[in-house]
C-alpha cells in the first residue's frame, strides 16, 4: 500500500453516537462533596392514569347506593303514612255510629227510669229507638273497612243488629205483659230481652274494639283510637228484680201519672279512707289527710219502691271556696244499701276546725227527708 493510501481517513467509523445511546451511557451527576444538589425545577409527580376514573366510579356507586337507601325510606314513610290515614279514616267513620248507639242506651235508661210514664208511651219510645238502631246498622254497612279489618267490621254490624233486635223484643215484652198480674214473671221476660243488649256490649268490646286494636298492632299502626260503645248504661237495671220493679212502677202510675208506692232514701255511715274511720256527728273527728284521702258514703232505699239516679253530695268547708263533690247511684232497690266513694278531694284545710256535710237528694214522692243529710265537725291532720 502506498503512503497516499495510508492518509485516507475512514470517517464512517467515527460517526457520533446516537442520542439514545448517549442517554443510555450518560452517568448521573453527583453533587460535589459537601455541596448542595443542583438547583432547578423538579418534575411533578404524575398520578397514575387509571386511578382518577376509578375514584369517580366509586363515588358514583356510593351516591347511587345512598340515593337508593333514601328512596327506600321515603317510600316506606309514604306507605306508612298512607296506611295510618286509611285506618284513621275508617275509625273516624265508625266513631259517630258508636257515639249515636251509646246515646240510644242513655235514652232507654231515661225512659225506663222516668217518673209517671205510661206503658204504651214507654213501648212507643223503645220501638223508636229500635228503628234508629237499624238505620245505624245500615249506615255501618255502607262503610268499606281496610282489608285486615273486614272480619271486625262484620262483627260491628252484627252488634248493631243485635241491639236493634234487643230493643224491639224489649218493646214486645212490655206489650205482652201489659195485662198480666204477675210482676215477677213480667220482670223475668223483660230482663231476658234486655240481656241481648248486655251481650251486644260484650261483643263490641271483644269482637270489635279489642280485635281491632290487635289488628292495628299487627299492622304497626299507632295513634289510631278504636271507639267504645255501651248501650246498657246501668247493668243493675236489667236484672229480673229491677225490671220487675220497673214494670210495677209503670203499671202503678198508668192511671195516676204519679209514682206509686212508698218512696224514700236515707243516709247511712260516712267513713274516712284509707284510715277506715267512721265519722261521728256528735263529736269532733280527727282525720288523717293524705294523697289517698277519700270518703265512703252509704245510702239506703228506705221506701218500698225502686229508685233511680239518687244524687249524693259531699261538701268540705274551706275558705275561700269549699270542696264540693257529687256522685249518683243509678238504681237502688227497695231496702237495698249502696255505697259511693268520693276521691280526688284536693287539699283540705289542715289543722283548723272545719265541717263535712253529706246530702242525699230526696227521690220523687219522698215525704220524709230528715234522714237525708248529716254534718260532721272535723280537723284534718297531716298524720
Amino acid at each position: 500500500m502506498s503512503e497516499r493510501d495510508s492518509d485516507i481517513e475512514f470517517d464512517f467509523f467515527d460517526e457520533p453516537e446516537t442520542e439514545e445511546a448517549t442517554e443510555r451511557v450518560r452517568a448521573p451527576r453527583r453533587p460535589a462533596s459537601g455541596g448542595r444538589p443542583p438547583s432547578g425545577p423538579r418534575r411533578p409527580m404524575r398520578t397514575p392514569q387509571g386511578l382518577i376514573p376509578m375514584l369517580r366510579l366509586a363515588g358514583l356507586i356510593a351516591f347511587l347506593i345512598l340515593a337508593v337507601i333514601v328512596l327506600v325510606f321515603v317510600v316506606r314513610g309514604c306507605a306508612s303514612s298512607s296506611k295510618h290515614s286509611t285506618y284513621a279514616n275508617y275509625m273516624d267513620k265508625v266513631r259517630p255510629i258508636a257515639r249515636d248507639s251509646a246515646a240510644l242506651g242513655r235514652q232507654l235508661n231515661a225512659a225506663l227510669t222516668a217518673t209517671g210514664i205510661k206503658e204504651t208511651e214507654l213501648e212507643t219510645r223503645i220501638r223508636g229507638l229500635a228503628d234508629t238502631q237499624r238505620q245505624q246498622a245500615d249506615q255501618a254497612r255502607s262503610i268499606t273497612p281496610p282489608g285486615p279489618l273486614h272480619t271486625e267490621h262484620d262483627h260491628l254490624i252484627e252488634v248493631l243488629q243485635l241491639r236493634a233486635s234487643g230493643l224491639s223484643r224489649l218493646a214486645d215484652a212490655f206489650a205482652q205483659t201489659a195485662t198480666t198480674k204477675d210482676a215477677t214473671a213480667a220482670g223475668q221476660l223483660l230482663a231476658d230481652q234486655a240481656r241481648l243488649l248486655v251481650a251486644s256490649d260484650v261483643n263490641w268490646d271483644v269482637y270489635f274494639r279489642d280485635a281491632s286494636k290487635q289488628v292495628l298492632q299487627q299492622e304497626n299502626v299507632t295513634d289510631v283510637d278504636v271507639p267504645d260503645s255501651t248501650i246498657v248504661t246501668n247493668p243493675d237495671l236489667v236484672t229480673s228484680q229491677a225490671m220487675s220493679t220497673v214494670w210495677q212502677r209503670i203499671h202503678g202510675s198508668a192511671t195516676t201519672g204519679q209514682p206509686g208506692g212508698n218512696h224514700g232514701s236515707a243516709l247511712g255511715a260516712v267513713t274516712a279512707l284509707p284510715d277506715g274511720k267512721r265519722l261521728d256527728p256528735t263529736t269532733e273527728n280527727t282525720i288523717t289527710a293524705s294523697t289517698d284521702l277519700a270518703f265512703q258514703v252509704s245510702v239506703q232505699d228506705s221506701g218500698s219502691s225502686q229508685e233511680f239516679d239518687v244524687k249524693v253530695t259531699l261538701t268540705i268547708a274551706k275558705s275561700p271556696k269549699p270542696i264540693v263533690k257529687s256522685r249518683t247511684i243509678p238504681v237502688i232497690n227497695a231496702g237495698e244499701m249502696k255505697t259511693v266513694t268520693f276521691t280526688d278531694l284536693g287539699a283540705p284545710p289542715f289543722g283548723v276546725p272545719t265541717t263535712i256535710k253529706v246530702d242525699v237528694q230526696p227521690v220523687p214522692g219522698e215525704k220524709t227527708t230528715a234522714n237525708n243529710s248529716a254534718e260532721y265537725r272535723a280537723i284534718f291532720s297531716l298524720g
